[in-house]
């Protein structure tokens, strides 16, 4: 059934699969964490009990969403001693340190602090569960911190050696960690985090303000998201810009294959908005652009010179169609939501923001977007890096464990079936918690209530004791 398919290309599949999973929690709960903490910093300060209403409801969506990112996120640890076991022999003394700290300084900050924060608000009193909140939010982007430092080095490998044996070994942790890319992803991605938290919240706000547009909790959500979209969306689209012209510098071939530019432009380069990528004929077919504009945003100057593929040998180019698109993808739904909130600023300066259902079912679309635009970029940032697995320095194809392909594609397919079972299960469970208005869920919705086997003393009947059995 795999005979067709490589074992390096199943592989690949198998943990691009997996982690595409995986990256949507993450992407959801840091931002929802630091929300949180900003509702229960609120209600705490003005007592205002939509506040409350508001964090008792996601705080039970951000539990089964930080429990299924979890989960996810440890199959792929898994991988990289099943297929990528040479990689992991190579770079694991760089790499296996800086997974470890994201375990010990994230992961167990917020695991430590979650319970209190999901259910000890009346055994530890306001101050330490708005503590514990907090923590919870710095957990998250402390783990964001490092799974990012791991990845910036494997772009842009610095403050490291090569040992006796063909190892890659730490010299300098300081050059290891901030490595060249590292800050421009790290903000990049923890932006894109938090518009992916406030579009779902602006699109479910604006599911309950379609239904009901005096309910206050709506309101208050839908008003944070549309501030938190206008915001940052062009701080989002300028540190975009940034890291741009840091992968320019680091990762050039990345940047041609994001532009389409098969071909140099050695008196300025066009922006192509649209066209057909053709590696084989490497030609970018039935192409539109802008003259010279690619060498105006990169080089910030009209007539720079900018080199092409042609200059990179076929064997060293990324699959120039997959980054060409999921780059596009990544910023059309930038501007889109740069739009959205626009458009909500605007119907706020006309006191008009809880009463447009236009804008409304706008925001209730888009709601997925922050995810869409999450993914595209995902895939730009690892599939440009192709052929490598640490840039410059270890191919993809010298990084497979000696595995067959039919056992990889097993695999993949047990991973499959799991994964849409189990994962679509929860979502399943969490667009209900998302369908049901704030301040309308019953006890029973926030988990146990009693430990299993335990008749509650309220339905014990005191006259059938006796003493002594």
């Amino acid at each position: 059934m795999f005979d067709s398919f490589s074992a390096e290309m199943l592989a690949r599949v198998q943990f691009a699969f997996t982690v595409s999973f995986h990256i949507i929690f993450p992407a959801f709960t840091i931002g929802l964490a630091s929300w949180l903490a900003v509702l229960n910093a609120l209600w705490l300060r003005t007592r205002d009990e939509t506040y409350l209403t508001l964090f008792e409801h996601w705080k039970k969506i951000f539990a089964v969403a930080f429990g299924m990112g979890v989960v996810s996120g440890i199959v792929m640890s898994y991988q990289f001693g099943t297929n990528w076991s040479v990689f992991s022999d190579k770079a694991g003394p760089v790499i296996g340190p800086l997974l470890a700290y994201e375990v010990l300084s994230a992961f167990f900050l917020e695991a430590g602090f979650l319970g209190i924060m999901l259910f000890g608000r009346e055994k530890v009193g306001d101050r330490l569960h708005m503590f514990a909140t907090a923590m919870v939010a710095v957990g998250t982007l402390m783990s964001a911190f490092w799974i990012l430092s791991a990845n910036s080095w494997m772009q842009t490998p610095q403050g490291h050696g090569m040992n006796a044996v063909g190892q890659f070994v730490p010299v300098d942790w300081w050059a290891i960690v901030f490595n060249p890319s590292f800050p421009y992803r790290l903000v990049h991605m923890v932006m894109a985090a938090f518009l992916t938290t406030a579009f779902v919240v602006g699109g479910v706000s604006a599911l309950h303000l379609l239904r009901d547009r005096t309910n206050a909790a709506a309101r208050v959500g839908f008003s944070m998201a549309m501030w938190m979209a206008v915001i940052v969306t062009p701080l989002q689209i300028f540190a975009g810009d940034l890291h741009g012209l840091n992968t320019l510098e680091h990762q050039p071939v990345k940047v041609m294959a994001m532009e389409g530019h098969f071909e140099s432009h050695p008196e300025g380069a066009p922006l192509y908005l649209f066209g057909l990528p053709n590696q084989e004929t490497q030609r970018l077919d039935y192409a539109v652009g802008i003259p010279k504009l690619s060498s105006l945003i990169l080089k910030h100057d009209l007539n720079a010179p900018l080199a092409g593929l042609d200059t990179v040998a076929r064997a060293d180019q990324p699959p120039v169609a997959i980054v060409f698109w999921s780059f596009r993808i990544m910023i059309a739904i930038g501007f889109a939501m740069l739009g959205v909130g626009l458009w909500a600023l605007l119907r706020r300066a006309q006191g008009r923001l809880y009463d447009s259902a236009m804008l409304h079912r706008a925001a209730l679309a888009m709601g997925p977007a922050g995810f869409v635009a999450v993914l595209a970029g995902w895939v730009t940032t690892e599939v440009g890096r192709q052929p490598y697995t640490v840039y410059g320095l270890l191919r993809t194809g010298d990084s497979l464990a000696p595995v067959a392909a039919p056992a990889v594609g097993a695999s993949l397919l047990a991973f499959i079936v799991v994964y849409f079972f189990v994962f679509g299960a929860g979502t399943f469970y969490i667009l209900r918690l998302m369908n049901r208005l704030p301040g309308t869920m019953g006890d029973d919705e926030g988990g146990p209530t009693r430990a299993a086997g335990i008749t509650p003393a309220s339905q014990l009947d005191p006259d059938a004791y006796v003493p002594g059995e």
